[in-house]
């Protein structure tokens, strides 16, 4: 059975599912990743839940089959179905590593105080975290033991290319495909991870598994 993260590595690699309108369903890789990722025409769901209730519930919603599983009314009902919460969809992009030292220089911190690496522990294994001045790089395995990357520029330093230094850094730093989720409204990080030579490949949604009510002390 194809997985996942076959499709993600093929994708690397430049190719796609077939642009047939379809849509693939696989199992989740673990536990804590669920969702759906669009390809040019084509979509795949990645969850335990029935693949024929996936089907019925994209048959049943009322839009452009293209864009059904992107579509509020199907993630609703998906993130009902299976008790999960959702933030945004994110593009997608990737890219190959590079050769070389990284452009700036960069020191390795374990601070899991910090909100970028706190955060990046909620959602990957295998966290890593650098800071370079005015800037913090962050990396580790996500969605199917992919390997993601995050950066956070300081207010005071902005619109001095420093988070397009940190991204290509990223690449050098990488040994395999590396993965940035961008919210297609941060026109900005978009525009420093594409001038790094990340490239578009899609859109995503994860689902995220609801965080239990501590009760009141």
């Amino acid at each position: 059975m194809e997985t996942l993260r076959d499709i993600l590595d093929a994708a690397a690699a430049g190719v796609f599912p077939a642009a047939d309108g379809g849509t693939t369903v696989v199992p989740q890789p673990s536990p804590r990743d669920a969702g759906v990722m669009s390809f040019t025409a084509h979509s795949v769901v990645f969850t335990d839940e029935d693949p024929r209730w996936v089907r019925e519930a994209l048959r049943g919603t009322d839009c452009d089959a293209l864009a059904a599983t992107m579509n509020p009314r199907f993630l609703t009902a998906l993130m009902d179905r299976t008790g999960r919460r959702s933030e945004t969809i994110d593009a997608v992009l990737v890219a190959d590593p590079l050769p070389g030292e990284p452009p700036l220089a960069l020191r390795e911190v374990a601070d899991p105080g910090h909100p970028r690496i706190a955060y990046a522990h909620g959602r990957r294994d295998e966290v890593r975290a650098w800071t370079a001045e005015g800037g913090v790089l962050v990396m580790g395995r996500g969605v199917a033991g992919r390997l993601e990357v995050s950066v956070e520029v300081a207010e005071g330093v902005r619109h001095r290319g420093l988070g397009r230094l940190l991204v290509t850094a990223a690449r050098q730093l990488a040994a395999e495909p590396l993965w940035a989720q961008v919210a297609p409204g941060n026109a900005r990080s978009m525009r420093a991870f594409q001038a790094a030579g990340y490239r578009p490949v899609g859109a995503e949604l994860l689902l995220q598994r609801k965080m239990p009510v501590c009760p009141s002390e």
